[in-house]
C-alpha cells in the first residue's frame, strides 16, 4: 500500500511539474504564418459566369441536329475546373474542357449538341460539376420541334362497334 502511495505521489508531481510550461511559449510563428496563408487561399474560389445560361434554337424540324457554343469566364480568384457535365437526356451531349484549369479572368467554351428529337416544346439541361462555391452550375437549351414534313401527327380512323 505504501508503494502504491509513493508511486501515485511521484506521478502527480511529474504531471504537475511537466505542465508548468505555458503552451503559448511553444508556438512556432512560422507555422502560424503558413496556416494563415493556407486559410486565406481556401477562401479564394473560382466562379463561373456564362454569357448566356439558356439558348433557344427556335422552331426546328424533328431529327435535325443542332449545336450551340456557350461561352463562359472564370470570374473568381482561383483556377476553375469542370470535372463533369451531364445532360438531362441522351439526346443532348456537352463537349467541355474536362479537368482543364481555367485561370481567373480566362474565357472558355462548351459546345452543346442536340439531336432534334422529341416533339413540341423541349427543354434540356446540362449540369456542370465544378470547384465553385456552389459545386454545380446549370445551363439550358430549348427548341420547338415540329414533325418532319410529310409526317402525320393525326391518329388514323377510329373504328366503332
Amino acid at each position: 500500500m505504501k508503494k502504491l502511495s509513493i508511486i501515485l505521489g511521484a506521478i502527480a508531481i511529474t504531471v504537475f511539474v511537466s505542465c508548468k510550461e505555458k503552451a503559448s511559449e511553444r508556438i512556432d510563428e512560422g507555422n502560424v504564418a503558413v496556416a494563415a496563408e493556407r486559410d486565406q487561399a481556401s477562401k479564394s474560389l473560382p466562379s463561373i459566369a456564362f454569357e448566356e445560361q439558356e439558348f433557344d434554337f427556335g422552331t426546328i424540324e424533328q431529327g435535325t441536329p443542332q449545336e450551340h457554343t456557350f461561352v463562359f469566364t472564370n470570374t473568381g480568384e482561383a483556377p476553375l475546373i469542370i470535372t463533369n457535365a451531364t445532360s438531362s437526356c441522351g439526346c443532348t451531349i456537352p463537349d467541355y474542357p474536362k479537368n482543364v484549369p481555367i485561370q481567373p479572368g480566362e474565357k472558355s467554351q462548351m459546345v452543346v449538341k442536340f439531336n432534334g428529337s422529341g416533339m413540341n416544346q423541349v427543354i434540356k439541361t446540362v449540369t456542370l460539376s465544378t470547384n465553385t462555391a456552389k459545386g454545380q452550375e446549370m445551363i439550358r437549351i430549348k427548341a420547338f420541334v415540329q414533325p418532319k414534313a410529310g409526317a402525320s401527327t393525326a391518329m388514323g380512323p377510329v373504328s366503332g362497334n
